[in-house]
């Protein structure tokens, strides 16, 4: 940072100066990482230019329609733009899919049937999942294991990677689905990599080719320059108010994959009969196709913004997943603060660096879909928007907080200036 901007800093959000020298040193160490990230940001908008280019994407595909909406040209053109951009047959990308849990549950069901096992590789899943999945509560109807599907899940091995020998011996002759979540959730992992990804698909593959290889994408959008879809992942799902909306889309999500997968899944999605072939966008698709095109570039800015705040909070002592300086495979930044009190103060200070709603201060509450209260913040354009600057976390021991986001390096690079500033005046840093 210049002394131009770190005065600015100082004069106008009153930031220690022994703040700016910590981030200035961390920021020197990723010189050469960031030459790296700009690469792939450069590859993956190419490919998204290409996609909507060999798509013939024009006005009038941001037309609203009523009703309906049948044929609906632009829903019709999304779904192919999103169909070339993951290198799949098919999409399925609507407004009405209100998060990512509710992408991979139509999924999910929409391939299934009872007397089919679902085997999730990457050990437990995300919270929300959980709930989707029936594990733990029956105050919920209709989830998974209600519909007599069975499940088993693979721990990860000792390096907390996915463990290939595992999943061998866990196949069975009723193995319908093998699942993966690329994220961490609220697990202490690191995002699982491409190459694991790759070899999983491969060796289920292998196993029997009927067997269907499912991820959860969410957060891993354009973090490279392959998706998961080009391993022959052979259907994937995401939250638009996450990577791919690049912090533009309102609401939804979006299914890709096979074209026989997303037929049956789009059956879930509406009712059979239905399926694809109806669906309102509530001129939605402006927002989904810019919010694409820009997608490259915004989670470059986020991945910098995480990787920024790893090395930070390595260099005074915290625990931080994945590593400060190791490759990335989405835009999360864990970190374990093994006290309530940093945990909290450092999301309260993500929010006070946020454009809306920076004067409120989030406190633990019962989010609904979650084993242990959370504390969120998140002061975004789009409400819950977690490619904007974000930090959760839940509260429970070690008390880990996740950062992830900035719709430019500049606001994420000012979230870690900020959350360490207010832990540095609190006197909540590590002795």
């Amino acid at each position: 940072m210049s002394a131009k901007y770190t005065d600015y800093l100082i004069k106008e959000f009153d930031i220690d100066p022994k703040v700016i020298e910590v981030v200035n040193e961390a920021e020197s160490l990723l010189s050469e990482r960031f030459t790296e990230l700009d690469d792939i940001c450069a590859i993956c908008q190419m490919k998204v230019l290409r996609a909507f280019q060999d798509n013939h994407i024009n006005a009038t595909h941001f037309d609203w329609s009523t009703g309906y909406g049948y044929d609906d040209p632009g829903r019709a053109a999304v779904e192919r733009v999103y169909a070339s951009v993951f290198n799949t047959e098919a999409a399925l990308v609507r407004p009405n899919i209100v998060n990512g849990t509710h992408a991979i549950a139509t999924t999910l069901f929409g391939i299934l049937k009872p007397g089919d096992e679902l085997i999730e590789a990457s050990g437990t899943p995300y919270d929300t999942l959980e709930t989707v999945i029936g594990k733990y509560s029956k105050e919920f109807n209709g989830t998974i294991m209600d519909y007599g599907i069975l499940y088993k899940e693979v721990p990860l091995n000792s390096e907390l990677d996915v463990d290939l020998d595992a999943i061998r011996a866990a196949i069975t002759d009723k193995t319908r689905v093998v699942a993966m979540q690329r994220s961490t959730g609220y697990d202490w992992r690191p995002a699982i990599s491409l190459e694991s990804i790759r070899k999983v698909t491969e060796m289920v593959h292998s196993i029997d080719p009927s067997i269907i290889v499912m991820l959860d994408n969410c957060y891993g959008e354009f973090v490279d320059t392959y998706e998961p879809t080009d391993f022959g992942v052979d259907v994937m799902a995401g939250s638009l108010i996450k990577n791919p909306g690049g912090g533009i889309a309102l609401s939804g999500g979006y299914i890709v994959g096979r074209e026989d997968l997303i037929e049956k899944i789009s059956y879930r999605l509406t009712c059979p009969g239905i399926g694809a072939e109806c669906g309102l966008t509530f001129g939605q698709n402006r927002h989904v196709m810019q919010g694409l095109f820009l997608a490259p570039k915004i989670v470059n800015a986020a991945v910098k913004g995480a990787m920024l705040a790893g090395v930070v909070y390595d260099k005074l002592g915290f625990e931080v997943m994945p590593p400060a300086m190791a490759p990335r495979s989405d835009i999360i930044q864990a970190i374990k603060f093994l006290d309530p009190d940093r945990t909290v103060a450092f999301c309260q200070a993500v929010q006070a660096a946020s454009p809306v709603d920076s004067y409120v201060s989030p406190t633990p509450w019962d989010m609904p879909g979650y084993q242990d209260q959370v504390v969120m913040a998140a002061g975004a354009f789009v409400q819950g928007s977690s490619i904007e600057l974000s930090a959760d976390a839940p509260l429970r021991e070690p008390y880990i907080a996740y950062f992830q986001g900035g719709l430019t390096y500049e606001h994420s690079r000012f979230g870690v200036i900020k959350s360490l500033d207010t832990l540095y005046k609190k006197g909540l840093l590590l002795k």
